[in-house]
């Protein structure tokens, strides 16, 4: 397949990104917390997917990364912070800033530093999110807190590595193979288990587990 065709189908890919995150949002509009979660999962997946697929081929196009930002923001902003709900004030002004927090991220945070990002990147701090939607139905409270602590690390100066766990070690990919598993074969809580424990991982340890084969690259 030639260049244009392959950015074809990534901007395919994008776009499905944003219809994952698009449903999400109505499932929340319908109180279906649990489907909108699991959206907002598998939306994390693909992400990745995306990413793999730009760098493995070096595909550089100006309108196919708006096309994945505005996905990145649609799935991972918006419909992540209406997994909140709004029934109130105070969950709705939360809702506000989760968004605020993921714009801010996108448009401001860059480091400068090969293979590195400053503060949690988004798709991480939804997945946390999400999973924890899916483990405790829905709980207000316990999804407040959270989405206050993810809007805490998404904000914070610490440097996290990329995560390329399809271009990485074999244990890597076998961890994103489990997730894709656990998501469409298993039941909502174990995979919601599953995706929580794995990004916890990566903000607990990001050097000793998700950053020795950045480490290992050569810089230009």
């Amino acid at each position: 397949m030639n260049e244009f065709t392959w950015k074809d189908v990534v901007n395919a890919l994008s776009l499905a990104n944003m219809s994952l995150g698009l449903f999400s949002i109505f499932c929340s509009f319908c109180k279906k917390c649990s489907c909108a979660s699991w959206m907002v999962l598998v939306s994390f997946l693909l992400d990745m997917a995306i990413g793999s697929v730009t760098r493995h081929l070096n595909i550089c196009s100006r309108s196919g990364t708006e096309l994945n930002d505005f996905a990145v923001f649609t799935t991972f902003g918006l419909a992540s912070a209406l997994l909140l709900g709004v029934d109130g004030p105070l969950n709705g002004l939360l809702a506000i800033m989760y968004v605020l927090a993921v714009s801010f991220r996108l448009c401001f945070y860059s480091t400068g530093i090969p293979f590195t990002y400053k503060g949690l990147p988004c798709p991480y701090a939804s997945c946390i999110l999400a999973s924890t939607s899916l483990l405790t139905k829905g709980n207000t409270f316990i999804l407040s807190c959270m989405a206050s602590l993810m809007i805490l690390f998404m904000m914070d100066q610490s440097y996290y590595p990329h995560d390329e766990i399809l271009e990485s070690e074999s244990w890597k990919k076998m961890v994103y193979l489990g997730g894709v598993i656990m998501l469409f074969l298993c039941p909502f809580s174990i995979a919601a288990f599953y995706c929580l424990t794995w990004s916890l991982s990566y903000i607990f340890f990001p050097d000793a587990l998700w950053g020795k084969a950045a480490c290992l690259r050569p810089w230009y």
